[in-house]
C-alpha cells in the first residue's frame, strides 16, 4: 500500500471519535480499577462488554468516514491497492 497517500479527515469527526475513545478508554480503565478492587465478575463482564460496544461503534464509524472520503478518493485516483488494504482491515475488524 502506498502508505504516503495523504489522508483528509474532517476534523469535527476526528474530535469525535477520540472523545468516543477516550470515553472507552476511561470505561476500560474503570474495568482495571475493579478487578484490582476484587469486584463482582457479573459487572466486570457488564463493564467489559461496554467497553467492546463502544470500540465496535468507533470501528464502525471509522469505517464510514474512511469509506466516504478517503476510499472515494483512492478510487477516483485509480489507487486500487489502497481500496484491497481496507477491504483487508475491515475483514479483520469484523
Amino acid at each position: 500500500m502506498d502508505k504516503h497517500y495523504s489522508h483528509h479527515h474532517d476534523p469535527a469527526e476526528k474530535k469525535r471519535q477520540l472523545n468516543r475513545l477516550a470515553r472507552a478508554i476511561g470505561h476500560l480503565k474503570h474495568v482495571q480499577t475493579m478487578i484490582e478492587n476484587d469486584e463482582d465478575c457479573a459487572e466486570v463482564l457488564t463493564q467489559l462488554s461496554a467497553v467492546n460496544a463502544a470500540l465496535k461503534n468507533l470501528g464502525k464509524e471509522i469505517i464510514n468516514e474512511h469509506m466516504t472520503h478517503c476510499i472515494a478518493h483512492a478510487i477516483a485516483d485509480g489507487n486500487l491497492e489502497l481500496v484491497e488494504e481496507f477491504q483487508k482491515a475491515v475483514q479483520k475488524f469484523i
